[in-house]
């Protein structure tokens, strides 16, 4: 294999392996966070901190490397920076983090997996995704989505046989226990992180339109996370007003539920999606979320020690038949819209050569059309002069 064959298979899969990152950052931050969460750390506090550490982490590479392609800051834009800030940092943070309060860090993530079917009706609404529902590839996005989306479904409300496994047997304490001994609880929960995922969706389609106007991702990652620092900190306040000891850090978990979320979940995983998002668009971007379920679970097994069911199992083949599914779509939708731009730029460059040739051959005809028009007129002009002499 050569080195250029090489250079363009790692192009193409960069995508696919930014993606795959991003879900492990997000299952270490669900895992971490419903540590902290449990030690007795505010979910509204721990936003603003995780904002503010993304910040102060992206503002100097946003500075530095983007000093010179940096568009300027206009009104418009920063509007829209402020409703992304809203949006996902202050909004859909805060019902997620309350909501996984109540629930487990799978079942949080599990529930999480109705953002593909969001993001796809609401990029199709904002004409930012193509689907005709007669062609095949759309059909495989639409089916692909519905199928993850069941999935993560089937492996949130069926558990199965229990599956022994070594790392798992000395655990008798299993939280979703709780969860089913408490319904209410466990239903407030579940609407929390669902109208969480409704806000992202939101989110995930204005920075895609964001981009195009303020096509910088470090810039625009930093403000981001600057602004929701800002809007975090003014709920925070009011929600945990007299509550001093709220804002206190008294544990290691707490200290690193901070520093990884900041660094990993908002400023590298913001970067990172607004880059692919550029290319593939926010639909591809969605669609490899269920992908973080399937890593939390398995996270979850070794390291919260939650016994694993036969349900998670098949749950997570079904949603990596539907992500397949998806992609499929958008790779064969990309590859046609390819194929039209070549095929249209070969049209123009032939139009553009007939009219060349045109041009010149109707340049000669008239040259010749002139010079024919002219020697009769010199012809005559001489018999006139010529005409006195003879008499």
């Amino acid at each position: 294999m050569s080195k250029k064959s090489l250079a363009q298979m790692l192009k193409q899969a960069r995508p696919f392996l930014y993606l795959v990152l991003q879900q492990f950052g997000y299952a270490g931050m669900s895992i971490i966070s419903k540590f902290a969460l449990n030690q007795g750390m505010s979910q509204h506090v721990l936003v603003v901190y995780r904002h503010a550490i993304a910040a102060v982490v992206t503002a100097p590479f946003a500075i530095v490397l983007e000093r010179k392609t940096r568009p300027k800051m206009t009104s418009s834009v920063f509007a829209k920076i402020m409703l992304l800030a809203l949006l996902e940092p202050v909004m859909d943070q805060n019902l997620y983090y309350t909501g996984m309060k109540f629930t487990t860090a799978t079942f949080a993530t599990a529930m999480c997996n109705v953002l593909p079917a969001f993001a796809l009706i609401m990029a199709w609404i904002c004409r930012l995704e193509k689907v005709n529902i007669r062609k095949l590839p759309s059909q495989a996005k639409l089916l692909g989505t519905v199928v993850t989306v069941g999935g993560a479904m089937f492996m949130t409300l069926y558990n199965g046989p229990m599956l022994n496994l070594p790392w798992t047997n000395g655990s008798t304490h299993h939280p979703e226990s709780v969860i089913a001994a408490n319904n209410q609880v466990s239903v407030k929960g579940a609407l929390m992180i669902t109208a969480g995922c409704v806000c992202w969706s939101s989110f995930i389609i204005l920075q895609a339109i964001t981009l195009k106007s303020y096509p910088a991702e470090l810039s625009l990652t930093a403000w981001m996370c600057s602004m929701g620092a800002v809007q975090g900190s003014v709920v925070a306040l009011a929600l945990e007003w007299g509550k001093p000891a709220a804002w206190s850090i008294n544990s290691g978990s707490m200290i690193l539920a901070a520093l990884y979320s900041g660094i990993f979940r908002s400023g590298f995983a913001y970067y990172i999606q607004g880059l692919v998002m550029k290319e593939k668009g926010p639909v591809f971007v969605s669609a490899f979320n269920p992908v973080g379920l399937v890593i939390v679970a398995i996270l979850s097994s070794f390291i919260l020690s939650e016994i694993m069911y036969l349900g998670r199992v098949i749950g997570a083949i079904i949603i990596t038949v539907g992500l397949y599914m998806v992609l499929w779509g958008k790779s064969k939708d990309q590859r046609g819209s390819e194929s039209s731009e070549k095929v249209l730029a070969s049209s123009l460059a032939t139009t553009e050569e007939t009219m060349i040739e045109m041009n010149e051959t109707v340049k000669i005809p008239n040259q010749e059309l002139v010079v024919t028009i002219m020697e009769p007129k010199e012809d005559q002009d001489s018999n006139q002069l010529d005409e006195p002499n003879i008499t």
